[in-house]
């Protein structure tokens, strides 16, 4: 699939800061990237950049075909921007502010209405047409400015905390409305704190930390790399007495219980009925085998006090 989001040693420098650095990633039509970071580790600042809103110091960078620096204009009718900063006009009503703004990407009246109609059902709004933004929720204000970076239908989002100060429900609306969006040709980047969300909806993630991107691949990838084998957990009906004798050779347990042990497998489709089977000729009752999820969580934290652990040497 051709890439509509594409970076090439991308770099801002401020003065002396350095708040993005070498920046090279790619994202293809139908794909969700979600970019990780702590604060202030430049997830922002690329968005900007991405978004021709900020002028890179050195690097490349295209959406949807389009360069960032020499074609600004055309990169900004192509991208749907949901920045941390809405900018909502308070005293003006939903179906208006929408109809507005998809004037000014280039809709026509009759066709900005319709999508904004659109819009404002699908994130519930529908029933506050005759309310005044500035009477929205926080929650409220976060969708309808997701439904204006929505509405000219763009082939690239950018969307930064896209579910930042809403409740449950109303996130949830609004990460299968992204996910829906991966059927068609579009390419998404989410930066978000909640890692949960970032494993359910991104195909790769990139975590960047100091202005650079330090890791880059699929969740699974990733937790392969940087925890290693999976981790699959054994309980039997009874106490553990003679498991662990039994286990075949080359299985080593990890953890182990008053009825349960853990051992890594690296490929747990050979590994596990080996042990199925060793279990039962040993006259052992399985009453369960499964994977010990990890999460994106351990990856994130291993990575970012890695780069604490670097830092500290270096002082």
């Amino acid at each position: 699939m051709g890439a509509l989001i594409e970076a090439s040693g991308l770099t801002k420098q401020f003065d002396e800061l350095i708040a993005v650095e070498d920046v090279t990633l790619r994202v293809a039509q139908g794909q969700i990237l979600a970019l990780l970071g702590p604060n202030g580790a430049g997830k922002t600042t690329t968005i900007r950049m991405l978004a021709s809103i900020l002028p890179p110091t050195r690097g490349t960078a295209r959406i949807a075909g389009y360069d960032v620096l020499e074609e600004a204009h055309n990169v900004r009718r192509a991208v749907g921007l949901l920045t941390e900063h809405h900018g909502l006009y308070t005293r003006m009503r939903p179906k208006a502010y929408l109809a507005f703004f998809g004037r000014t990407y280039g809709l026509s009246q009759t066709e900005a209405e319709r999508r904004a109609d659109q819009l404002l059902e699908r994130f519930g709004l529908q029933q506050d047409l005759d309310r005044r933004l500035g009477h929205f929720s926080r929650g409220m204000r976060q969708k309808l400015a997701l439904a204006r970076a929505m509405l000219h239908n763009p082939p690239v989002l950018l969307l930064d905390e896209p579910t930042s100060a809403m409740d449950p429900a109303s996130a949830r609306m609004v990460r299968q409305s992204i996910e829906a969006l991966r059927s068609s040709n579009r390419a998404i980047i989410v930066c978000t704190h909640n890692l949960a969300e970032a494993e359910a909806l991104a195909d790769r993630i990139a975590i960047i930390r100091k202005g650079r991107i330090v890791v880059l691949g699929t969740p699974k990838d990733l937790k392969q790399t940087l925890l290693g084998d999976p981790i699959m957990e054994l309980r039997l009906a009874g106490r553990l007495d003679g498991a662990v004798q039994a286990l075949p050779r080359g299985i080593e347990p990890v953890a182990c219980g008053e009825n349960w042990l853990r051992y890594r497998a690296s490929k747990p489709e050979r590994a596990n009925p080996r042990v199925l089977e060793a279990m039962s000729r040993a006259g052992l009752s399985v009453v369960t085998l499964t994977d010990v999820g990890r999460s994106l969580e351990e990856v994130y934290l291993r990575v970012v006090s890695d780069g604490e652990s670097d830092q500290d040497a270096n002082r």
